[in-house]
């Protein structure tokens, strides 16, 4: 049984090839490679307090020029390294700083004037970490200069509440683009966020776009970039890692692919390289140097963890405290499964409108064989809820979280498990102003008392999905009404808050609290829209 469904497998992949990225793509350098011991030097001397700040910096001239006068002069007596920074480099700016708020306005009318200051038309290629894309674009916020993957699809939900149908069209358009040039959707359009991905929503983008344009066809569009994108997750870009996959012991991975004792596959997070993450260099060597595990695996950990977009949470922590025994890749997460199934999901249904027979059972026996594992696999009987796997120590790990809502967002839970699930997020996640990350305060920003937009908006659509409207209506107005809160008193809406305390703003992480912000702005817009709200 287990040799057949692995030949049966590769057969798929195989009749896919077509719309795998070519093999010599050319990417351009992170700016690590590209700069070599300049980088390290400057990131090092901790010239800026983020090192996101000279990842994103634009270079004047070529790299070759400025590390040929950097060997020339770094020996010369008086040279000053943050002097030589500013000429030979663009350091980037928040354009939103420009922005002043009318405390007049209400706060749709704040999110609807902010559109236009995040919102990034497109440039020509540029000498530095910045992709080139062929449409605008809106930007988080703050530190967040580029394209998000993840936060974009939540960023739409309030475009399409104001009508910016054009601009949405346009962000699924960059997303088909970066699929066609890398093979799969970067965290966000920088060339040191090329070696990962973030959570696959690029199909209910797909379908957020064909339901604002009423035209359904957009799913047959977007086809191949569909396929390109399930590839990527799926270890199929070549036959050798195919082959890899097919030979796999039982708990064993590749890339993203973990194998099942079943025989069925299901995936990971996970990224290509294994040293420290350009925008997090001094963060992430000063995090190994008292980490127990070794510096390569340690920062492919602290990448993987990146891919989830929980960046970072003690859901990926071995102690369920401390940065350094993070272990995102041995982790069988809940929401990504979910994602893929929706992936999978509208591969069948694009298959289906094009009258393709073969290609739509092919995928919807996929998506069958993986709803089936996320009602049993991925379910806790003895917690009452959904939990992330650790296929190391073959055990579910203890770490109660958000996560846990994302199968009644997808509509991937039985009615019995949805019931149960409501329960927990009532009882035990629900707080003061919306949900709980988790329950653990590690002082990382995916942890308590932390809330995010995406989260609230998951469990909110989630418990809507199975008939909890109640807990969903209330859970709703306390996020609604802390945004309110905060914006009343600051003139702001934030990248997370403390759902805790609605007093206090919220904190953790590896950076100061960000406003803007893209996905708290879409998702609010959204709950206001719903005739729930007031």
């Amino acid at each position: 049984m287990k040799s057949t469904l692995f030949l049966w497998f590769s057969a798929l992949l195989t009749g896919l090839l077509a719309c795998s990225p070519p093999a010599e793509l050319q990417t351009p350098p992170s700016p690590d490679l590209e700069l070599g011991p300049l980088f390290v030097a400057v990131q090092t001397a901790k010239i800026f307090p983020d090192s996101k700040t000279f990842a994103d910096a634009e270079l004047l001239v070529p790299a070759s020029q400025i590390l040929e006068a950097y060997e020339e002069e770094r020996v010369k007596p008086g040279f000053e390294l943050k002097a030589f920074v500013s000429q030979h480099f663009k350091l980037p700016e928040k354009n939103e700083s420009h922005f002043k708020t009318d405390p007049g306005r209400s706060i749709t009318g704040h999110i609807n004037a902010l559109w236009p200051v995040l919102t990034r038309r497109p440039t020509g290629t540029v000498r530095g970490s910045l992709l080139a894309l062929p449409r605008s674009y809106v930007v988080p916020g703050g530190r967040f200069r580029e394209m998000f993957y993840w936060d974009t699809y939540f960023t739409m939900l309030g475009l399409q509440v104001a009508g910016r149908d054009t601009l949405i069209e346009g962000m699924v358009e960059n997303f088909a683009h970066l699929i066609r040039q890398q093979g799969h959707i970067p965290n966000a359009n920088r060339s040191y966020f090329l070696s990962r991905s973030q959570p696959p929503f690029f199909s209910l983008m797909v379908r957020l776009l064909a339901d604002a344009r009423h035209d359904p066809a957009l799913l047959t569009k977007y086809l191949p970039e569909l396929q390109s994108e399930y590839y990527y997750w799926m270890a199929a870009v070549t036959d050798a890692d195919r082959l890899a996959v097919g030979k796999l012991a039982d708990y064993q991975a590749h890339k993203h692919v973990v194998k099942l004792p079943s025989g069925l596959l299901l995936n990971r997070y996970y990224d290509d390289r294994d040293t420290p993450r350009p925008e997090a260099y001094n963060e992430e060597l000063r995090i190994a140097r008292t980490s127990s595990q070794p510096a390569p695996q340690l920062f492919r950990n602290l990448r993987a963890a990146c891919e989830s977009g929980w960046d970072f949470s003690s859901r990926w922590m071995a102690d369920g405290q401390t940065m350094g025994s993070t272990h995102a890749t041995d982790i069988v997460p809940i929401d990504l499964n979910c994602l893929l199934f929706m992936l999978e999901k509208t591969l069948a249904d694009g298959y289906a409108a094009l009258h393709d027979r073969k290609n739509n059972e092919s995928f919807s026996r996929l998506a069958d064989k993986r709803l089936k594992a996320i009602q049993t696999f991925f379910w806790n009987p003895q917690q009452g809820h959904f939990s992330d796997y650790d296929f190391v120590k073959k055990q579910f790990t203890p770490v109660l979280s958000m996560a846990t809502a994302v199968p009644l967002f997808t509509k991937t839970a039985t009615p019995d498990q949805a019931r149960k699930t409501a329960q927990v997020l009532k009882d035990r996640l629900l707080q003061a102003g919306g949900f709980t990350t988790t329950l653990n305060r590690t002082g990382q920003q995916w942890d308590a008392p932390n809330g995010w937009a995406p989260l609230q908006y998951m469990g909110i659509a989630g418990l809507r999905n199975y008939g909890e409207t109640a807990l969903a209506d209330e859970a709703a107005r306390r996020w609604v009404a802390l945004n309110q809160r905060v914006y009343n008193s600051t003139g702001k809406l934030m990248e997370k808050y403390n759902v805790y305390d609605t007093s206090l703003l919220a904190g953790g992480g590896e950076y100061p609290l960000q406003d803007g912000f893209g996905w708290t702005n879409g998702v609010l817009l959204a709950l206001l829209s719903e005739t729930r709200q007031p």
